[in-house]
């Protein structure tokens, strides 16, 4: 069981975190930099074990310039190693794209402390002791289970806001689905609405439609103009030889303004994914049945990939999958080519010719009429073929 909250470390604690963000970032962009240059030479690729080796017994030892990497955390410094070897994998193997340098703003590295001892990483109701760190207390007390066995966790940045993720060992109790006295229900997740639930009258509307939404998302634009202008401005100014109002710590401010957004945007519609699938397993259905939708083949559509993106369909099906396995509940997963849109609810008809600007089903069998989202989620319920997540 996995869990991430929010801390509030001291100012020291802030330097130490920030320090070892700042190193294990530059050894992920070290080990792609040497490594693509060990190709170019010798067509030969270096794991991560090879290059700790190198790095720790001939590198640093031979430029004294850089021993402010033996500053920080090993365990973590090994981690971005592994994880840079990791991505190359998967380059390799053509399961992605060539592997990027990580940027300091986008602030995606997170600090990795296995648990070696068993002082290591100890919690309790209003603090938790991270290794190298020490105690740090944190906002929310009593989220995480005290005294619970923890066999890792990372620490990360985000917004001006430190979080720690812990990965503990504990006995998740699964309640009985005999309590389920309900029938299965279909689940169809789209874009005009969120989720079209098939025992419901009125489905789950967008999030994103709402004006609170609206608005942050206006404001987000407006602070990203800022940014954009406040770098232009710096180009200008070091053309200058110093001349202008643009600094890079007025820069850095308006870094922390946009993130802050993106993460507002992202707590709202996070939330809203809660609650939708909190309400459903409320009801205590049979089975939930859902579509195994193609998110990276639908976010090819140029016109729909914004608005696709920011559904968060992955996080919904693995928030969804959890809830169920906790509650007893059977989650069936349906082909991605099965027609449910398709499909005639009440007598099986399969119209070939319906498009995706039709939004009304109309059976060309027995002319039954309905709302093309609610068919596809009754055809969800009644799905035959099926695997079990």
């Amino acid at each position: 069981m996995a869990y991430k909250t929010e801390i509030n470390p001291t100012f020291e604690q802030i330097q130490r975190i920030n320090q070892t963000i700042g190193v294990c970032r530059f050894i992920y962009n070290f080990y792609l930099a040497h490594n693509k240059q060990v190709y170019e030479k010798e067509k030969c690729f270096l794991s991560g074990m090879e290059f700790s080796k190198w790095l720790n017994n001939e590198f640093i030892p031979n430029n004294a310039e850089y021993s402010w990497i033996k500053d920080v955390s090993s365990k973590a410094v090994k981690q971005s190693i592994m994880n840079g070897e990791k991505a190359y994998r998967r380059f390799f193997k053509e399961q992605s794209k060539f592997p990027k340098f990580k940027k300091k703003n986008n602030q995606n590295v997170k600090i990795y402390f296995p648990k070696n001892n068993k002082t290591d990483w100890v919690i309790e109701r209003h603090r938790i002791k991270i290794p190298t760190i020490g105690w740090v207390r944190l906002k929310e007390f009593g989220y995480i289970p005290i005294n619970s066995k923890v066999t890792s966790g990372t620490v990360s940045q985000r917004a001006g806001r430190y979080y720690v993720s812990v990965l503990v060992e504990e006995d998740i109790q699964i309640q009985n689905n005999n309590t389920n006295t309900n029938q299965g229900i279909g689940i169809d997740l789209g874009i005009a609405d969120f989720a079209i639930v098939s025992n419901l009258e009125e489905p789950y509307k967008n999030i994103n439609k709402t004006i609170k939404v609206k608005k942050l998302e206006k404001k987000l634009k407006r602070e990203q103009t800022k940014l954009s202008r406040k770098y232009e401005s710096l180009k200008l100014r070091s053309k200058n030889k110093g001349k202008g109002d643009v600094t890079r710590q007025n820069i850095q401010k308006q870094v922390v303004r946009v993130q802050k957004l993106h993460q507002r945007l992202a707590n709202i519609r996070g939330d809203y994914n809660n609650k939708v699938i909190s309400e459903v397993v409320k009801t205590k259905p049979q089975y939930i049945t859902i579509e195994d939708l193609n998110v990276s083949g639908m976010m090819k559509n140029r016109h729909l990939a914004r608005a696709i993106a920011q559904q968060n369909f992955s996080s919904f099906r693995t928030k969804l999958q959890y809830k169920c396995y906790v509650n007893g509940i059977e989650l069936r997963i349906v082909g991605r080519f099965y027609p449910s849109s398709k499909t005639c609810s009440k007598c099986g008809t399969i119209d070939k010719d319906l498009k995706l600007s039709d939004r009304t089903y109309i059976c060309t069998g027995c002319g039954y009429v309905i709302d093309r989202d609610k068919n596809a989620s009754i055809n969800l319920a009644n799905a035959k073929t099926y695997k079990i997540a």
